[in-house]
């Protein structure tokens, strides 16, 4: 293995990449950016490291959620805070049915750049490059639109900037209160179609605070409850964006990328002779790689190799995305491998990937049907090989868009037009995701009273 050095990932074959035009001004913008403060912090990684280690063994779960594409036309702080009060609302209901702490993550103020299958798209026989999020080019189908603009860098970076700035105040300033987050999910209990199958949860989790209230345990006297942790994460796609926000770290002299708290590979990324995988295994923070139907089980251990030599809790997480009818087939290999390895690692569930269809209309959509049944399989394999389903990962909005059929509050493929807002895959709205909270809760619940039977036995 050579000497890894932030820009050795350029010496690497690489893919999903731009074409800029003009090299020139891409390195003025990446050796501007290289001068600006970091985004985040080696000691908040370093914390969330410590606190992925703790899902690692089993004693929490991690819940990672947000945009699918951020965008610069909808960035605006109702926004960023309607997303931000989804996930705590998700994390109390999730805490409370596993009895143990929730690592809040967000695919939030970085998650700019995407993925495509295609280099080209093609409209009524006219072609042009794909658009591979707003940090590159436009979405406008528009010859001069979608020409890869290394500009768009330096406002993804100041928009990415304005959002941690705004969730640093929301998470330490009283607005994630437990007691108010907790209110907002019996809102969501009274006016959902399904809320009598989650009142009896809430009722209980209402009991819970309640008694500690009794106690003397409220906001008032106990820190843990006026506040809360949550960190940052995004695809590392573009690497010249990801090296310009790469620093040394003066306490420890290890590299960290301060662009988020934590960084992944693709499906479509994750090769041991890539660029991306070369970059990631430099850095300090905690990392991830997706893995799908086309992993195979001995280039995921040679993957784990690069990312996590030294076997460290924490450090890797690894986010399966197969598609509900795939699971059991492609799944369960995989987790026999890496456990028969004695690796290290945190197994998260993505259910969103893999279950994307096309409507009638043409839209892309999610159906939620598909989505719970894939979680459900997940948890069903990790049950039945002995391994630990850490986490969730999950694309997601508070908007009140509808972009994924089904749900209690049904969203048909016929009113998928009516707020169709992603800038690329399909979004669960905030009553899709609580909803998904709540049925995921019941998941854990069953492995909670079947690990505590095992015991017992």
């Amino acid at each position: 293995m050579t000497a890894w050095k932030p820009d050795s990932w350029r010496d690497m074959p690489i893919i999903q990449v731009p074409d800029y035009p003009d090299e020139t001004t891409l390195a003025d913008v990446e050796k501007e950016l290289s001068g600006y403060p970091p985004l985040v912090f080696a000691g908040e990684a370093r914390q969330l490291k410590a606190q992925l280690a703790d899902v690692a063994e089993g004693r929490a779960f991690l819940l990672q959620g947000g945009d699918c594409a951020e965008s610069f036309a909808e960035f605006h702080p109702d926004n960023i805070r309607d997303t931000f009060r989804v996930i705590l609302q998700m994390a109390v209901v999730l805490t409370f049915a596993a009895s143990c702490p929730v690592v809040k993550v967000g695919r939030l103020a970085g998650q700019f750049a995407k993925p495509r299958s295609s280099g080209v798209e093609t409209r009524d026989g006219v072609e042009l490059p794909s658009y591979r999020g707003d940090i590159i080019n436009d979405i406008v189908f528009e010859a001069d639109a979608r020409v890869p603009d290394p500009r768009r860098m330096l406002r993804a970076y100041s928009q990415a900037a304005a959002t941690l700035n705004l969730i640093r105040a929301f998470a330490q300033g009283g607005y994630a209160n437990l007691m108010s987050v907790h209110r907002w999910t019996l809102d969501f209990v009274s006016q959902s179609g399904a809320g009598e199958k989650y009142s009896e949860l809430a009722d209980r989790i209402s009991e819970a605070l309640a008694f500690m209230e009794a106690c003397g345990v409220n906001p008032a006297n106990v820190s843990q409850l006026q506040g809360t942790d949550f960190y940052t994460s995004h695809e590392a796609l573009l690497l010249g964006y990801e090296q310009a926000l790469t620093r040394v770290d003066s306490t420890s002299g290890q590299w960290y990328d301060t662009s988020a708290h934590l960084l992944w590979c693709g499906d479509r990324t994750r090769q041991t002779n890539g660029a991306h995988v070369e970059f990631l295994r430099g850095i300090a923070n905690p990392i991830a790689s997706k893995v799908g139907p086309t992993t195979d089980p001995d280039d995921l251990i040679r993957l784990m190799d690069l990312l996590n030599p030294a076997n460290e809790p924490g450090r890797l997480t690894l986010i399966s995305r197969f598609g509900a009818e795939s699971v059991d087939k492609y799944l369960p290999r995989l987790l026999r491998r890496v456990k028969e390895e004695g690796r290290s690692v945190i197994w998260s569930c993505d259910p969103m990937h893999g279950n994307t269809i096309k409507a009638a209309s043409g839209l892309k959509t999610r159906p939620f049907d598909r989505i719970l049944q894939e979680v459900r399989q997940v948890f069903a394999v990790h049950r039945a090989e002995g391994t630990y389903l850490g986490g969730i990962h999950l694309e997601l909005t508070g908007q009140n868009v509808t972009e994924c059929t089904g749900g209690a509050i049904a969203v048909t493929e016929d009113n998928l037009s009516s707020r169709y807002h992603t800038h690329c895959d399909p979004r669960l709205n905030a009553d899709q995701a609580i909803e998904l909270a709540f049925l995921i809760a019941e998941l854990l619940k069953e492995e909670r009273l079947t690990i505590a039977a095992g015991a017992a036995a």
